[in-house]
């Protein structure tokens, strides 16, 4: 049976090439109605297991969402959680900071938003953002008036080593706090990302997507490539693994997704709490109390 989880996890345990990974689906051959089968099923298995995480309240599920603009993960939050109680999920979907949070560190708006403890987060971008979109665009770095960086040239590898080194902290800092961080990268091919901005433009339902800065963004395209290979190498490891999932099929890619959280949240020793006795004492008095029928329903009999 084909390992999703083992087949598109990346360790950092060997030189990544982003551009000889596959952006679509190998070594299986599923039909579109087999794949939304197993997604349901899946999603079956993560409402119990979120039924767990919430009621235990020990532990938190961090889930990150990286990718391409039109990489799909929008829709792939909506479809994979579109059965677990809202009550035990935050979603957040970081954009352009604001002149509040650029005025603090920039880990700062984001650690705001890392969930409760027996909630699953969802994060639509993250802090990978930094060494990203940045890396692609260095004179963000320089108009954030980051202490004594004030050129171009200062904004070097070096200084996002640093930033590389503060994530691998952030989150073995996390980790240690009871959080299991997923971390997936939706990898789209550059024809796919035009095809679904075409799609965009084309059909009239679909407008409402379209962007034209994510047209002038498309021009960097493989810059963005080279930044997220050099991210996902330098913040992968054993403890925290990236998923590197292929996606031109928005389905399949969803399917890879729901089946890696399920069985991750699976090595998580959840289950619903055990009361002491004292308590399951106060249960069976309060069963008994309620067998007892109520004085005036007597009278009415």
């Amino acid at each position: 049976m084909f390992d999703r989880e083992k087949s598109f996890r990346y360790n950092g345990d060997r030189d990544l090439k982003i551009d000889k990974i596959p952006t679509s689906a190998t070594g299986e051959n599923l039909n579109k109605d087999d794949i939304k089968a197993r997604i349901e099923k899946n999603i079956i298995a993560l409402q119990d297991l979120q039924g767990k995480l919430y009621a235990q309240n020990h532990f938190g599920v961090l889930i990150i969402f990286q990718g391409m603009d039109g990489s799909g993960k929008d829709s792939m939050i909506r479809h994979i959680l579109s059965g677990v109680n809202p009550q035990g999920i935050d979603v957040t979907s970081f954009k352009s900071p604001t002149s509040i949070e650029l005025s603090h560190d920039y880990l700062w708006r984001i650690h705001r938003h890392i969930p409760e403890h027996g909630i699953i987060g969802i994060f639509n971008r993250s802090y990978y953002e930094d060494v990203l979109i940045s890396r692609v665009h260095p004179e963000m770095i320089v108009n954030a008036k980051i202490g004594a960086i004030t050129k171009l040239d200062q904004v070097d590898n070096k200084f996002f080593d640093g930033r590389f080194k503060d994530i691998n902290f952030f989150e073995d800092y996390l980790t240690r706090n009871g959080f299991m961080v997923l971390k997936f990268f939706l990898h789209m091919s550059a024809d796919e990302q035009r095809d679904r901005f075409k799609r965009r433009i084309e059909l009239p339902d679909h407008n409402w997507k379209f962007a034209s800065a994510d047209i002038k963004e498309r021009r960097y395209f493989n810059d963005y490539q080279k930044a997220y290979e050099d991210a996902i190498e330098h913040t992968a490891n054993k403890t925290n693994p990236w998923y590197i999932i292929p996606s031109d099929d928005k389905w399949y890619s969803r399917l890879c997704v729901s089946d890696i959280i399920d069985r991750r949240m699976k090595e998580l020793p959840l289950k619903y709490p055990d009361l002491p006795d004292s308590e399951k004492a106060e249960l069976e008095k309060a069963l008994a109390e309620l067998e007892k029928v109520p004085e005036k329903s007597k009278k009415n009999k």
